[in-house]
């Protein structure tokens, strides 16, 4: 058990500064995705105590959100285990504890191996890592350190995924960015029952 407490301006049921949205108020277009979240065999890992709980206080964000959302897990045709690679990446690099909290189980269930978590957990070298879990890796941290992609490792990007993979796994890493930015900004607790898995400072 935790010795934790949420800071004050965090409400206990949302774990975050903003209070849990009521169905009620939504659109009619948001109220199935709050019935989704809902859901115990939905596809939210988090349910509304999460970014998508979050994002339904925009109800027509939410709405226009979620197809893509969907495309980006389930149909771009990269693996779940490279799409998994390139979210820890996003949340490592953001220092997103909620957000690690949540994949870091779903990267292990979906065969990313520990010590590759391990590695962009600690911001260890990629050496010795499956290649193209050290590619993702490189990625993100180049993007998101210097803004920028080298010339060299957008060409070895390409000749890994092609151009339509390489763009789908750009846009996941770039919408986990922006998710961890929400996440900061409403103040994202992870559940005080929990141990945190990624440290920051």
């Amino acid at each position: 058990m935790s010795n934790r407490t949420f800071p004050p301006d965090v409400h206990d049921e949302s774990w975050c500064r903003l209070e849990l949205v009521k169905r009620e108020d939504l659109t009619d277009g948001a109220k199935p995705i709050f019935d989704e979240h809902h859901d115990p065999d939905g596809d939210s890992h988090a349910g509304m105590q999460g970014p998508g709980g979050v994002r339904l206080h925009s109800p027509r964000l939410a709405e226009l959100s979620r197809p893509a959302a969907r495309y980006l897990r389930h149909e771009t045709g990269l693996s779940p285990r490279i799409r998994e690679v390139a979210i820890l990446t996003s949340a490592r690099e953001h220092d997103s504890q909620f957000e690690w909290q949540q994949h870091e189980r779903v990267g292990l269930r979906e065969g990313v191996p520990p010590e590759t978590i391990d590695v962009i957990k600690h911001h260890k070298p990629v050496d010795g890592l499956d290649e193209t879990d050290a590619l993702v890796i490189e990625i993100g941290r180049q993007l998101f350190r210097e803004h920028r992609l080298s010339s060299d490792l957008f060409a070895r990007a390409r000749e890994s995924f092609g151009e339509q993979k390489l763009i789908d796994l750009l846009a996941n890493m770039g919408t986990y960015a922006a998710t961890a930015i929400l996440l900061a900004a409403v103040d994202m607790q992870v559940p005080l029952d929990e141990e945190i898995l990624l440290p920051v400072p």
